[in-house]
């Protein structure tokens, strides 16, 4: 029976509790979130509706156990805004395009965990890039860390992606997973799940952009190395001289079309 090595929603967990340690919460059940909406004008309900049914589906995908959404409660429902409300501003951009280059810096799309109090009252129980209290805490980037699962998994990712048949016979190898893995462990968060739940496909093609730009380097650094030698009298790399040969062959079944 075929195994699967890696899959989008174990991916997805560990990309949650990477993202939750450079975040504060006001209690640890307020960390889990139940449905992602762009703004809190979009709290209604329906979208409560939806975020209970999906809070029943994430318990039961948990520990098995088969609830009706029907009978959570209102304030149990725990919403994920998208927001840079609570991002300073900032003056990277001379002139910015768009919200993100107003505000300082972040590693991945910062949101706020909303839910309703006790009185029906929206309260704010979490901020992503925030370090202390809620209230009286402040923004940071660089108190939290990627689980040591996530990182296996890019590590996993990238060494399978260096066996497939077009990409194993490089000398370089090694270097272009290296390139790989450094990238992954800088966009590597920056995935966002508001838009889509294939965090596979997106660092996927990561690793082959990283790939690919290791090769395109190697291919100039060869063609100059064959250049040097060509000028200096001596045997150009293989791949150059089948080249050579392709090019001499091609020239000569031209010419005896002409002929």
């Amino acid at each position: 029976m075929a195994v699967k090595y890696l899959n989008n929603r174990d991916m997805l967990k560990q990309i949650h509790l990477s993202k939750a340690t450079y975040s504060e919460f006001l209690t640890p059940e307020d960390r889990d979130y139940d449905i992602i909406l762009p703004s809190i004008s979009k709290i209604n309900i329906r979208t409560t509706a939806e975020g209970k049914r999906l809070r029943a589906k994430r318990i039961e995908r948990a520990t098995g156990e088969k609830l009706d959404a029907k009978k959570f409660k209102k304030n149990q429902v725990v919403f994920r805004i998208m927001t840079f409300d609570h991002i300073p501003n900032s003056k990277r951009k001379t002139n910015p395009k768009n919200i993100s280059e107003s505000k300082a810096r972040c590693n991945f799309p910062p949101y706020q965990h909303w839910r309703f109090d006790d009185n029906d009252e929206l309260i704010c129980v979490g901020k992503s890039h925030w370090y202390g209290g809620l209230q009286n805490g402040h923004f940071s980037v660089d108190h939290g860390k990627m689980t040591n699962e996530l990182a296996k998994m890019f590590l996993l990712l990238t060494q399978r992606y260096g066996t497939r048949g077009n990409w194993r016979g490089y000398t370089y190898n090694d270097e272009m997973q290296g390139q790989a893995l450094m990238q992954l462990s800088q966009i590597g968060l920056q995935f966002d799940e508001s838009k889509s739940e294939n965090p596979f496909a997106y660092y996927t093609a990561a690793i082959t952009n990283s790939f690919t730009r290791i090769l395109n380097v190697e291919k100039k650094n060869q063609s100059l190395r064959d250049d040097i030698l060509q000028e200096n009298g001596m045997t150009p790399s293989h791949t150059r001289q089948i080249e050579w040969e392709i090019q001499q062959k091609a020239e000569q079944a031209a010419a005896k079309k002409t002929d």
